[in-house]
């Protein structure tokens, strides 16, 4: 991928849609209250001594305190669970007919808004499978038991959501469904041998002897990849703790074993995320029952060495297999659920995890500590009569930081939720275009052009200039959800004080540039404020098309319709070295230092040019066949102004023959009002023609 980065400041119509609006510094405005309240939602399982749900409480049954705090009850729901059979519609029984859905779509969990109960008297379980932390069979053995669940056992209560990891990243492959059809596409879709071979070795008498005088500890490697899936694990609950009602995790793993002390900090982060999203982790242990050869199978080799004669390879081979449990029992204990291990049956976790939730109560209330210093938060519930009942809740939260307290670890995890929620944020406004370009037969360049209203940014006095810290983060997904690329950027744009005056006038321009093939693809922008924390997310869906099989008519790449040329030395952050700019031939929209700037919002100023750009493609001839282009205005369905025709003769030195048409119009002839601009390109000699059209504003 190629990657052009530019920003600059450009002139922003008038007329163009803007969202918000920032108090000008020094400017005699009304003056603003604001206050903030953070709600606080607990779900609480009461059981009497013979471990049955007590039902029936009220609100008044419950007593609140926050760090020693009284607190008042706003929210209180019952969540109560009946044991009733699923009375869906039957399922068909072969999985091969089953895949309805022949694409794995990245989905994402559905947040709830504060204060609000989405899935009242459901069960939410859900399925995670850790597919590095399982060998092909284990795999195999978890799809199966999931499958069989989904058909035999699921109750009508319950809602099921499916998530995996791999390749570095947790996918949300299905949102929280009873649609159990579905869930066995989604299931019957996933691929046994998914796995990056991150398998536990061993440096102790168990390890096999391969013969060599000297090897690297793996001990280092083993720590690095237990942290990854416990991460994993974290950002899993981090997902499912956008709900307020009680959540299973179902956790599909071959073992998991800590390296010592390495990994506790991670598992207690995991943890600790778990419990503050109200997620009880279920590991199934996918091995089953295991009975192991005392030096091993013949999967590894001979251990080699004393230790096969003293014991101490059959001891470490133990020790090794024990460990690798003990994570997934301290998993399930400290956050509420139940390990199922050495067993065959793998539905009898899921059925564990199922029955253990029938009744529960879901409690909120606004803390009377506003505070957002981030800080732990000890929150004690009690019944107000003694009722001899046991009480399982959240001890404790951690309270919401203001942005200026953020970490780097906190600035990041923020991005990475911005980027899984569904819907858009809109605390900054974005305007985004996307274009593409043929650079070969194969492969296309698509420029991404952003805007962001430059009033909608904070400045920061520093060394005696005025500085804005933006970050940029995008993602371009294929048509089955898999990342075909990305971009991170963090930007310092360092304003002089005539530019920092001018900029509540002008917004800033971000613009990069992706390498595709043809085929269907959706982009997520996100744009983050580093001195308010404010953010903005666009997200779209966008074609390249495969210009190769366009025979009617003429192929012409994305028409570019613009206001301004700029110079590269005139951009206020530029991340390409001058020797790079000289070599960059991909971006069709540099010519001779000059860059066309797109006009994401098209609306144009009567007293400047627009200029028109786009490439005509003749592949496949020997010799240029001229073509005949021009620009139209069309105003209610009537031509209200037109550019005389253009011959344009010549093309580029390369296979496809491409011919770059150009347009620089004055606008001073063409009245104020809205148009839909029109482009006619014209092959006399193929008897072929090509045509674009597109609404445009010219304002005075």
């Amino acid at each position: 991928m190629r990657l052009v980065i530019a920003f600059s400041l450009f002139t922003l119509a008038a007329c163009a849609q803007q969202v918000g609006q920032n108090t000008q510094p020094g400017g005699n405005g009304p003056a603003t209250f604001t206050s903030s309240t953070q709600l606080v939602v607990e779900t609480i399982v009461v059981t009497d001594k013979n471990g049955n749900p007590v039902e029936g409480l009220t609100a008044n049954d419950f007593v609140v305190t926050e760090n020693g705090a009284p607190q008042t009850i706003r929210v209180f729901e019952h969540q109560n669970l009946p044991k009733t059979p699923n009375t869906t519609p039957t399922v068909r029984s072969e999985p091969e007919k089953i895949h309805i859905f022949d694409k794995l779509g990245k989905v994402h969990i559905a947040p709830e808004t504060a204060g609000s109960v989405k899935y009242k008297d459901r069960r939410l379980l859900a399925l995670y499978f850790d597919m590095t932390a399982m060998q092909e069979g284990e795999q195999m053995r978890a799809l199966n038991a999931a499958k069989q669940f989904i058909r035999t056992q699921m109750q009508a209560p319950d809602l099921m959501a499916i998530m995996r990891y791999v390749g570095g990243a947790v996918e949300v492959l299905q949102d929280f469904t009873d649609d159990r059809n579905r869930l066995l596409s989604i299931v019957g879709t996933l691929i046994v041998g998914e796995r990056e071979g991150l398998d536990v070795s061993t440096s102790d008498a168990s390890a096999a002897d391969n013969g060599a005088a000297f090897g690297q500890d793996d001990s280092e490697f083993n720590i690095f990849n237990t942290d990854r899936q416990l991460s994993a694990l974290q950002t899993a609950a981090t997902m499912l703790g956008q709900l307020n009602e009680k959540k299973s995790l179902i956790y599909f793993a071959g073992g998991l074993r800590l390296s010592g002390m390495n990994n506790q900090a991670q598992l207690h982060a995991t943890i600790n995320a778990a419990i503050r999203a109200g997620v009880s982790f279920w590991p199934i242990d996918a091995r089953g029952l295991v009975a192991e050869a005392p030096l091993g199978d013949a999967t590894k080799g001979s251990p080699g060495g004393i230790g096969m004669y003293t014991g101490n390879s059959a001891l470490a081979t133990t020790s090794n297999f024990q460990q690798s449990q003990d994570t997934l029992y301290t998993l399930a204990s400290d956050t509420g659920g139940k390990a199922l291990l050495d067993n065959n049956d793998l539905t009898k976790g899921i059925v564990q995890a199922e029955q253990a939730v029938t009744s529960y109560y879901v409690i909120g209330y606004y803390t009377s500590n506003s505070a957002l210093d981030g800080k732990f938060r000890r929150v004690k519930i009690t019944l107000a009569r003694d009722l001899s009942a046991k009480l399982d809740y959240r001890q404790g939260y951690y309270a919401g930081k203001e942005f200026g307290k953020f970490t780097a670890v906190d600035k990041e995890r923020q991005l990475e939720d911005a980027l899984m929620l569904g819907d858009p944020i809109t605390e900054l406004t974005i305007a985004m275009e996307v274009d593409y370009f043929q650079l070969n037969r194969a492969e296309y360049f698509v420029p991404l052009v952003v805007k962001i209203p430059g009033r909608e940014l904070a400045l920061v006095k520093k060394r005696g200039g005025d500085r804005t810290l933006i970050d940029f983060v995008g993602e371009v997904k294929d048509d089955y959800g898999s990342t075909i690329s990305n971009v991170r950027d963090k930007v310092n744009i360092k304003l002089s004080d005539a530019t920092a005056a001018e900029l509540a006038k002008r917004p800033i321009e971000y613009d990069t540039g992706f390498t595709l093939l043809p085929g269907k693809y959706s982009i997520k922008f996100l744009a983050r404020d580093d001195e308010t924390g404010r953010i903005g997310t666009y997200q779209t869906s966008f074609v390249v098309p495969n210009l190769n099989k366009e025979d009617k008519r003429i192929p012409i790449s994305s028409v570019v319709l613009s206001s301004q040329r700029v110079d590269f030395k005139d951009a206020l952050y530029n991340a390409i070295k001058d020797k790079a700019q000289k070599e960059e031939p991909s971006n069709p929209l540099v010519e001779d230092g000059q860059k066309l700037i797109p006009s994401v919002t098209r609306v144009f100023s009567k007293g400047r040019e627009m200029f028109v750009y786009l490439q005509a493609y003749e592949p496949g001839i020997d010799t240029t066949r001229p073509l005949i282009a021009f620009v139209s205005f069309y105003r209610a369905h009537e031509k209200a102004w037109e550019t005389p025709p253009i011959k344009v003769t010549d093309s580029m030195n390369n296979r496809l023959r491409t011919m770059p048409i150009k347009f620089s119009i004055p606008l001073d002839a063409i009245a104020p009002g809205k148009y839909d601009c029109q482009i006619s390109v014209l092959d006399s000699t193929g008897q072929k023609a090509a045509f674009w059209r597109a609404p445009v504003a010219v304002v005075p």
